[in-house]
């Protein structure tokens, strides 16, 4: 557990990370390197103020555990490479012990975000073409860093 001065900065760094990581996303649909390395390194610094090289494992192996459990869904086609980067970066600011909370939180966020956005653009197409899913492209996606920041934001928010 961070605390005192640390514990802001790291809250402040995980709010600016998520937010900056949606704009990418929403706007560019690409999660800058920068960002995510930069929440990477962030988490690093601030765990070791904290708790010194112990606080460097909690936030290596944070990294390490969140670009593994989307590294799978990257490998099947699912995510792009930079959400999984954003997780890792997100793993080091949470540290080990909130990552898994979290990116199951995200998922959760990702499904519902899914499910909302699917079903806005097939009624928008019904009425357009008078057919469901009417010119329909498989292979469009939809951005996920905004479900990452508020499952990584509502991880953050339980820990209080």
């Amino acid at each position: 557990m961070v605390s005192g001065g640390a514990m802001n900065v790291r809250v402040l760094l995980i709010v600016l990370v998520g937010l900056a990581a949606v704009v990418e996303d929403l706007s560019r649909r690409r999660i800058s390197n920068w960002t995510s390395a930069g929440a990477g390194i962030g988490g690093l610094i601030v765990h070791a103020m904290n708790q010194g090289w112990l606080g460097v494992w909690h936030a290596a192996l944070g990294a390490v555990i969140g670009f593994g459990v989307f590294l799978v869904f990257y490998l099947l086609g699912g995510m792009g490479g930079g959400d999984v980067k954003l997780m890792a970066g997100f793993g080091a600011l949470l540290g080990d012990g909130r990552i898994f909370q979290a990116a199951l939180l995200a998922a959760i966020a990702g499904g519902l975000m899914a499910m909302g956005y699917l079903a806005v653009r097939t009624a928008a197409r019904w009425v357009r073409a008078g057919q469901p899913m009417s010119g329909w492209k498989g292979g469009e996606s939809i951005p996920y860093a905004p479900a990452i920041a508020v499952g990584v934001w509502l991880a953050l928010a339980s820990e209080r």
